[in-house]
């Protein structure tokens, strides 16, 4: 079997849910995952947080389980149950044997549809999310992310945080809730993608009397475009030990094919242990234990983070270093390390497609925000025709021109970001 062919398959169920699957023998499970198109990207500052807190409460009683008998089913399935919100999509999945398909699928049917959204555990619910909002605060790493966010997207719907703001997630009621629920989770926003040891067509057959009863009123919703970034500076004074830093420089959508070379550059600029900015500023410099850049891809936008955690008296060296050797890619890009950063992505992409959690990741996303299948053969052929002057290129036009940036920690109101 060539690993690098892609034997999907896609089906829709009578109400519209898409499902998609590839069947791969040799593994010994199923991982499979319920894409819902809501995230924070999604949202309005009304409604900010609402896909992260519905996340929560489907686990939460249903008409026909209590929280102890969803608890137990999911120990007793063993493997994997779980669930994550991002910014542009809410995802539910399991890794399980095939004998436990059919309960797993009960499952996210029973909890996606007969969900209670109990009062009282919501209000208990309310509660845990607050503290999550807490932790996240007391995690600068995180805390730093979210303010690049802002500081990049500004008002566009990308810049919110994928929990919500204390005062909204404190305030809103189960009414909003329920109103969001059912304009997002509806059959024609909804995805099933499975990968590992199963049987297609039993596995659509299944879905469509677990879920083909599922309707939801007619609701649109897309991510809108953005002029431009914002590219604002934002700081927020922390006591704490080190100083986070962060910057956001124009990126593109994962559908565009600049997205190649680009990656390519962001990888040698600080991707791995050779890369610039590791070599520079944790090797030679001493100041830092954390230092890195990737690309950020959304539907039709992103941007390429740089991102770096020092002491504070360390920190305006460090963001003078992060500029100096991001200015010296764009003016000594050398042949040996283009190569190196893409034979290394090649590399670490096809180690990752023997997980079965990022072969599902990739079919669920790709169809649900793209409605396309790429082949995992198609992107190795994408990375292979990247060349050395399309890398230099995009270095040239990314890192020459303006960027947004955040620091969290002791005295960054100085700080030259």
């Amino acid at each position: 079997m060539d690993i690098f062919k892609n034997s999907a398959r896609v089906a829709t169920l009578s109400n519209g849910i898409r499902i998609v699957g590839e069947c791969i023998p040799y593994f010994p499970s199923a991982t499979v995952g319920v894409w819902i198109g809501a995230g924070s990207g999604l949202e309005t500052p009304e409604t900010n947080g609402l896909s992260h807190f519905i996340e929560h409460m489907l686990f939460k009683s249903t008409d026909n389980r209590s929280i102890l008998e969803i608890a137990k089913e999911i120990d007793y399935l063993g493997g994997n149950v779980n669930a994550f919100t991002s910014k542009e999509c809410t995802c539910y999945y399991a890794k399980v044997i095939e004998d436990h398909l059919p309960r797993v699928m009960a499952l996210f049917s029973d909890i996606l549809m007969c969900s209670r959204f109990d009062p009282e555990e919501l209000e208990r619910e309310r509660g845990v999310i607050l503290e999550e909002i807490a932790m996240s605060a007391d995690t600068p790493d995180d805390t730093v992310l979210e303010l690049l966010s802002e500081a990049y997207f500004g008002d566009h719907p990308l810049g919110l945080p994928i929990l919500g703001l204390e005062k909204k997630i404190a305030s809103v009621s189960r009414e909003e809730i329920l109103d969001f629920k059912s304009k997002n989770y509806r059959p024609d926003n909804i995805v099933i993608s499975i990968t590992g040891m199963f049987d297609f067509d039993a596995f659509t057959e299944l879905c469509e009397k677990l879920f083909g009863g599922l309707r939801a009123p007619a609701h649109t919703a897309s991510v809108p475009d953005m002029a431009e970034p914002a590219y604002k500076a934002i700081i927020k004074e922390k006591d704490i030990e080190q100083v986070h830093i962060a910057q956001a420089w124009p990126g593109v959508g994962h559908k565009d094919k600049r997205l190649y070379p680009l990656s390519v550059g962001c990888n040698l600029l600080g991707g791995g242990n050779a890369s610039r900015l590791f070599q520079k500023i944790r090797e030679e410099m001493g100041a830092a234990y954390s230092v890195y850049a990737y690309p950020s891809a959304y539907a039709r936008l992103g941007s390429i983070v740089v991102y770096a955690a020092t002491s504070p008296e360390n920190a305006q060296t460090v963001s003078h270093a992060l500029h100096e050797e991001i200015h010296r890619v764009v003016e000594s890009l050398s042949q040996a390390e283009f190569e190196m950063s893409k034979e290394q992505m090649r590399v670490s992409f096809i180690l990752g497609i023997e997980n079965g959690f990022t072969r599902m990741s990739a079919l669920g996303r790709g169809l649900l925000l793209n409605n396309q299948l790429q082949e995992p053969k198609e992107i190795l052929d994408n990375m292979d025709a990247v060349t050395f002057e399309q890398v230099r290129e995009e270095i040239e036009r990314t890192f020459s021109g303006k960027y947004a940036a955040a620091a969290v920690g002791q005295n960054v109101e100085n700080l030259l970001l």
